[in-house]
């Protein structure tokens, strides 16, 4: 049995991860390529159709097409997704890494200030930066990478004591290498596996604290899809024009469930071929 199928065989969380991740990516592609409608069109006379030939989801109370705006939000909740995870884990993995690798009054001051990072509520801290800097793209991906990186560094540090008291660690030490050698081609290799599970779950909820901040007005601004600004502009017609909530809702509910279940499906795999 070849490497590929060894990985896939009865991984049935990281086989339907990456399909419905595929697809999610692959609404981005749609968008460069075909939409019915323009996402950002307002047509005052076609207020909250239901789901229809025409109008595949419905359209909203601005009478925008929800199928559209559902395609073209797909991005952002992606960017913010990925961008935000990326962020953390840069910033978190290297005060982890100082932190376990050197110990001492370094050490005391980076994990006392990730632990009043940790003391603050996530999407509090997250709605305080945005508060504090702007609303916009940059901005949400920014505050959802900042609330996430005291996770980053107290797993890396705690991975960074175990791993430089390792023998190979040690003759690296003896022959000569320097710190940043040491930490860049002897210490990190051996937290990889850990860390890419580690950011795919974390993705799911970076997802979701951009869609809460979204939700809020504070996150991607209008006119631009975002599934979380959708929701919240659409909760006053819950009665009137339930498909409103429900398809941005269902977007958004199968987007992290695939990277849940992606994240579940590697970490079942490191584990089995370790």
């Amino acid at each position: 049995m070849s490497v590929q199928k060894k990985i896939f065989h009865g991984n049935v969380s990281l086989v339907i991860g990456i399909i419905f991740l595929i697809l999610m990516f692959g609404l981005t592609i749609l968008e460069q390529i075909w939409l019915p409608y323009s996402p950002e069109s307002v047509d005052m006379s076609q207020t909250c159709l239901r789901p229809s030939l025409e109008h595949w989801f419905g359209t909203d109370q601005l009478g925008r097409d929800l199928f559209s705006r559902i395609v073209s939000g797909a991005k952002y909740s992606l960017v913010i997704g990925f961008g935000g995870v990326g962020f953390a884990a840069l910033i978190g993995t290297t005060i982890g890494m100082v932190s376990g690798f050197y110990g001492g009054r370094i050490s005391t001051f980076l994990m006392r200030l990730m632990d009043i990072m940790l003391s603050i509520p996530s999407i509090l801290l997250a709605i305080t930066f945005v508060a504090a800097f702007g609303k916009g793209l940059v901005n949400t991906i920014l505050a959802v990478g900042i609330v996430a990186i005291p996770d980053y560094a107290r797993l890396v540090r705690g991975m960074a004591l175990s791993i430089k008291e390792q023998d190979y660690v040690q003759a690296g030490r003896m022959i000569g290498c320097s710190d940043m050698r040491l930490l860049l081609f002897y210490i990190f290799p051996g937290m990889v596996p850990t860390l890419v599970v580690r950011c795919t779950l974390g993705v799911a909820t970076a997802i979701l604290e951009g869609a809460s901040l979204g939700f809020l007005g504070l996150g991607v601004q209008p006119p631009l899809a975002e599934w979380g600004d959708m929701l919240g502009k659409s909760k006053d017609y819950i009665f009137q024009a339930p498909h409103t909530l429900l398809f941005p809702g269902l977007a958004l509910t199968i987007l992290i469930l695939a990277v849940n279940m992606l994240g579940d499906g590697l970490n079942e795999t490191i584990k089995k071929h370790r």
